[in-house]
């Protein structure tokens, strides 16, 4: 595979090069800047130098165009947009990034035809609304989408768009909704403090996670490899899905937090505030259309993402800064006028 990843810089793309890289793929990443310090932290320097940088901004059809011909791109995953806190304090930017940037990409791939063979992109969890919106049980992904957020509500839109790519020029891609995912290279977004909060017990630091409640806890490598299985194996159409990990209690987080680390029981304390986007989603429809995905436990994510920590910290390449960064409010709603 001949792979253009746009954002893929960015946390979860670094864990695709990763699994990209292990199955023989080439790799190109589409961004503003060059940035390779989150592939640094789970990849060795020479496998660095296999991904090739393509400089471009996703808006930019031209540069998207130019890049799938003269690298003869054959699979494209899109990533590339901006988070809630960036979509709430500009909507305008937020829409140009995450919208007209998803156009764009489907514009490029719609050109290219037959040659790039598969489209797959993140969506995001955040296209639901809480949990109070929808009746007790697992929400399939044709559940309604009521986002409690620009950057939801911008999601739902790209969903949107992917159907009539499809309808109207039977382009099939595939949209993967994440919701809060952890690992080492996690060091923005609303719900990057769990993974705070594993480095800072690995450290004997101590750490408040902002926000409580339910959850969908997602262990990074085993998104990423869904994103590759969703670029590999057959499929027809335009639909998109739920992802599903560990669907438990911040407090249920916390106690395997300190099954792999016992300090972390008097370091480590979360809040209350329940993010108003629904947590218990199914990911039979995943499966059905695409296939069996990774699954690792809890326990087992918490203490591989430690021993990635501790490595890097022996080797002095464990940077601290995000554990003192300001921390993003919980997305919440209220019915009140």
């Amino acid at each position: 595979m001949r792979v253009l990843i746009t954002g893929g810089y960015g946390f979860i793309g670094a864990w695709i090069i990763r699994n990209l890289l292990a199955r023989g793929a080439q790799v190109w990443v589409l961004d503003l800047r060059e940035d390779a310090r989150r592939l640094r932290l789970i990849l060795p320097e020479s496998e660095v130098a296999k991904v090739a940088f393509v400089q471009g901004d996703v808006c930019d059809l031209n540069a998207l165009n130019a890049a799938i011909k003269q690298y003869q791109i054959s699979h494209v995953i899109h990533l590339a947009g901006l988070q809630v806190p960036t979509c709430r304090a500009d909507p305008l930017l937020g829409a140009k990034v995450n919208v007209l940037g998803t156009l764009a990409v489907f514009e490029a791939v719609k050109a290219a035809g037959a040659r790039v063979k598969r489209l797959v992109y993140a969506s995001s969890a955040a296209v639901f609304g809480g949990p109070d919106k929808y009746a007790p049980g697992a929400q399939p992904d044709d559940s309604p989408l009521i986002p409690s957020t620009h950057y939801g509500v911008f999601k739902c839109c790209n969903e949107g768009n992917a159907r009539i790519y499809f309808q109207d020029f039977g382009l099939s891609s595939v949209g993967l909704r994440p919701w809060t995912v952890y690992g080492v290279g996690r060091d923005l977004g609303m719900t990057s403090e769990p993974t705070k909060a594993i480095k800072a017990a690995m450290l004997g630091r101590p750490y408040h996670i902002n926000f409580g409640g339910w959850t969908d806890f997602q262990y990074v490598d085993d998104v990423a490899q869904t994103f590759v299985n969703s670029l590999e194996r057959p499929y027809t159409g335009a639909k998109s899905y739920n992802l599903r990990g560990a669907v438990v209690q911040m407090s249920d987080f916390h106690a395997a937090l300190c099954q792999v680390l016992p300090e972390a029981a008097k370091l480590i304390t979360f809040g209350t505030t329940q993010i108003a986007i629904a947590y218990d989603l199914s990911d039979d429809g995943l499966q059905r259309d695409l296939g069996p995905m990774p699954k690792m436990s809890l326990v087992d994510g918490i203490r591989e993402t430690i021993a990635i920590f501790r490595k890097l910290h022996t080797e002095n390449c464990l940077d601290t800064s995000d554990l003192e960064a300001p921390k993003t409010a919980p997305v919440v709603t209220t019915d009140e006028p």
